[in-house]
């Protein structure tokens, strides 16, 4: 790069560090870029650029475009695709980053450290004979989707930006290109030690681990078995993160091993929507036949991945294999009541319920049986509870809704706050809008093929807050049409 490319970088605010690129050559592999020919920016997110340090104004001139498009890279960047295996629908293969690349770790003000990936940059080494790019529609659907979580206030990767290419990719037609700049943690996953415990020696797995603790778990690393506590510690994270997706009716759609994160963020949001109906079996994935992924089974997949991870950090955990395998199980066997006690805890709230009582449980699983009967909405049965005003739902006048109504009010009696405490409490906690699949779908339908972008801004912007509870938000709250075709959401590559 020439002076004048670096000094606009510089003041355009990139940070960069690259300890991931410290680690082994096994886990990585350092690439050279994949120019387009005309990038444009769609959409860009300054919140998230000035809590990153960085200077918006600049970001969004042709320098800092260049640079979301591949083109370019920033001061002291060192371009490299990740290496990681994984179990995709319980069978495992080895994968990696095919069609990303990741140019470095953002060091912010605060002193965090983040990961920027470009997602959709062109063929890497792991590209498996695909073309490594990606569509504009798959893109600027991962940037509602991770702002929307990050609202809801569920850890997720965020978007920082999404540019069009200027050039075609041919999917089943043609379609046009695009890069999303995707802000993380860290792109470390369970799916990348599997990686290490099958292609790499003990001592790399060690490395890895190590630099996994100093990454994410410093105040673990002095303890008397700190790969135990790091498997402890995943497995915290996992059950509170798959809580809040429970509690939002969030369904991932791909929890393949090499979607699940170290870090406890949600992360690749290719075929995921979040239900309407409540309905356990709902499976939105078209590549999800058998409903493996359902949200039902979100609870149940978490445990299998981290099972797997446990696997992985066998010849940690202890030298001998069958005392490793008890270490490991006892840690697993922790995440079905970490997970109930989140969800729990959640529900509860949802219900304006300060306090805990042994019948909760049933009189959550009450509602929700009787939510399934009728096949209520899932987000607007809670804001209706929230408000009391139940008119507009499938559930007004029902005999047994009613009756458990008033079961919920003779438990909220026996606790000390105060019946608008418990409005304020389900005003935190029931979000009065999500992204509505049919929302969705008409934003991204009107930015693929018009280049109109208004639509997805509006939304975005609705979606900004979500539990304001505002007038604005009524509208993205109405439900879609009645339809004969259940709704389909595809992985986009």
């Amino acid at each position: 790069m020439t002076d004048t490319a670096n000094n606009s970088n510089n003041e355009t605010g990139w940070n960069l560090d690259n300890s991931y690129a410290q680690l082994p050559k096994v886990f990585f592999s350092t690439i050279d870029l994949n120019p387009v020919r005309s990038p444009e920016l769609v959409i860009f997110n300054e919140r998230l650029s000035e809590s990153l340090g960085m200077n918006s104004k600049d970001l969004q001139s042709d320098t800092g475009v260049e640079v979301f498009a591949g083109n370019q890279t920033p001061n002291r960047s060192i371009p490299l695709a990740q290496a990681y295996g994984g179990h995709q629908f319980g069978h495992f293969t080895m994968l990696g980053d095919g069609r990303a690349l990741l140019i470095g770790e953002q060091m912010t003000p605060q002193g965090e450290r983040f990961d920027i990936q470009l997602k959709g940059s062109g063929r890497t080494p792991y590209s498996r004979g695909g073309d490594g790019r990606a569509t504009l529609g798959p893109m600027l659907r991962e940037y509602i989707m991770s702002e929307a979580m990050h609202a809801l206030g569920i850890p997720t990767t965020r978007s920082l930006a999404v540019v069009t290419t200027g050039e075609s990719v041919y999917r089943e037609t043609e379609l046009p290109g695009a890069i999303l700049t995707r802000v993380g943690a860290s792109h470390l996953r369970v799916g990348t030690f599997q990686y290490a415990a099958k292609w790499g020696s003990t001592d790399e797995l060690k490395m890895l681990a190590d630099y996994t603790l100093q990454r994410h778990f410093p105040d673990v690393e002095m303890d008397d078995n700190r790969y135990l506590s790091l498997l402890k510690e995943v497995i915290k994270r996992q059950a509170s993160l798959i809580a809040k997706w429970q509690l939002v009716g969030f369904i991932h759609g791909v929890m393949n091993t090499d979607n699940m994160t170290i870090s406890g963020e949600t992360i690749d949001y290719g075929p995921c929507a979040f239900m309407d109906s409540y309905d356990p079996e709902t499976v939105f994935s078209s590549i999800d036949i058998h409903g493996r992924y359902a949200y039902g089974n979100q609870p149940k997949i978490g445990a299998w991945n981290l099972a797997r991870f446990a696997e992985s950090l066998l010849p940690l955990l202890h030298d001998d294999q069958e005392r490793a395998v008890e270490i490991a199980q006892d840690a697993i066997s922790e995440f079905a009541n970490l997970y109930r006690t989140h969800w729990l805890n959640g529900m509860r709230a949802k219900l304006g319920l300060f306090t805990k009582e042994e019948q909760d449980e049933s009189l959550i699983d009450e509602l929700l049986s009787i939510m399934d009967t009728y096949r209520a909405d899932y987000t607007n049965t809670f804001v209706a509870l929230t408000f009391e005003k139940f008119g507009d739902t499938i559930l007004s006048g029902k005999e047994e809704f009613n009756e458990w109504y008033n079961r919920l009010q003779e438990r909220r009696s026996r606790q000390v706050e105060s019946k608008e405490d418990s409005q304020q409490l389900m005003k935190r906690s029931n979000p009065a809008i999500i992204p509505r699949n049919h929302r969705v779908e008409e934003a991204l339908n009107v930015a693929v093929e018009k280049r109109d972008y208004g639509v997805m801004e509006r939304l975005l912007s609705v979606l900004s807050d979500p539990y304001a509870h505002s007038p604005e938000q009524v509208e993205y709250s109405k439900l879609p049409e009645p339809s004969n075709r259940p709704y389909r959401t595809f992985c986009g590559t």
